[in-house]
């Protein structure tokens, strides 16, 4: 075997493979993407800055439906909508620069009928294509699927609003600004709400986890327990509260904080894109 054969066995082998039978990540996969998401993060903060867009809460806001209309695509995706070989573009990562390819797209638009003075704000139209997107997903997927556990769907939102709340109240109560705040809270929530996603996924519907970190933990928690999956709120939270403290206690000046704003919503789009697309499938069975 030349080195050639080697190289396409080994890409084969860790990433085409996952890619056309959708199944589990391995190490290799997960570090690449991270690695993608790191460089994506500065690529696009400097793409923004170029164009002038102020990168704040209310930006945030704005893209969160695109997340959602992402989530939803990945579903239908799942239910069997598409066909081979469009079916490829809605798995991780080519899903992600579709939804970017779209959402980069309606912005520059949305930005220069503001900047010629056709519309006062930018933000809400943008926000209004990214619902409308979702609702059009939605209204695809309820046409060519039906809903079969509403009662797990429930129980899912449920958890993550109630653990939400739980730690937001605590919080208040200790003076613990850091999960006071109105964006680390909704940060948390969008991570509370996957994590009852694959709890309830996993452990009461036969549903598996395929990112490689969760596996291994779930894996070891099920030699001491009879629900295991109940250990992603302990990763969520162990991880991502002194993530978000570390992100804001360490930058300072303006242009840092823009990087704070892009660093959160990429935290924001690791919890709530899988939380919502996990919730969907469990929602329509798939």
């Amino acid at each position: 075997m030349n080195i050639i054969d080697t190289i396409w066995q080994f890409i084969n082998t860790y990433y085409i493979d996952g890619i056309k039978n959708d199944t589990s990540y391995n190490i290799v996969d997960t570090v690449t993407y991270a690695i993608i998401l790191g460089i994506s993060i500065f690529g696009i903060l400097k793409l923004l800055r170029k164009s002038k867009i102020v990168i704040d809460t209310r930006f945030i806001i704005a893209i969160v439906p695109y997340i959602l209309a992402g989530s939803s695509l990945r579903v239908l995706k799942d239910s069997g909508f598409f066909a081979p070989p469009w079916k490829y573009l809605f798995v991780t990562p080519f899903i992600y620069f579709v939804i970017f390819a779209v959402a980069i797209s309606v912005l520059a638009l949305c930005v220069y009928l503001e900047r010629s003075g056709k519309i006062r704000d930018y933000h809400p139209f943008f926000a209004y294509f990214g619902l409308a997107w979702t609702i059009f997903n939605l209204a695809i997927l309820l046409m060519v699927d039906q809903i079969k556990y509403p009662v797990a769907a429930a129980a899912i939102f449920t958890l993550g609003i109630g653990i939400t709340f739980a730690i937001y109240f605590i919080s208040k109560r200790i003076n613990f600004e850091l999960l006071t705040d109105k964006l680390n809270i909704s940060i948390l929530f969008a991570h509370m709400l996957d994590a009852s996603s694959t709890f309830i996924g996993m452990d009461w519907l036969g549903y598996y986890e395929k990112h490689v970190a969760p596996s291994f933990f779930i894996d070891l928690a099920g030699n001491y327990m009879e629900h295991p999956a109940i250990i992603m709120y302990v990763l969520k939270l162990s991880v991502f509260i002194p993530v978000l403290y570390m992100i804001d206690n360490k930058f300072e000046n303006e242009r840092e904080k823009e990087l704070i704003a892009m660093m959160k919503l990429a935290i924001l789009v690791l919890g709530l894109s899988p939380a919502v697309r996990n919730t969907l499938r469990i929602l329509m069975g798939v």
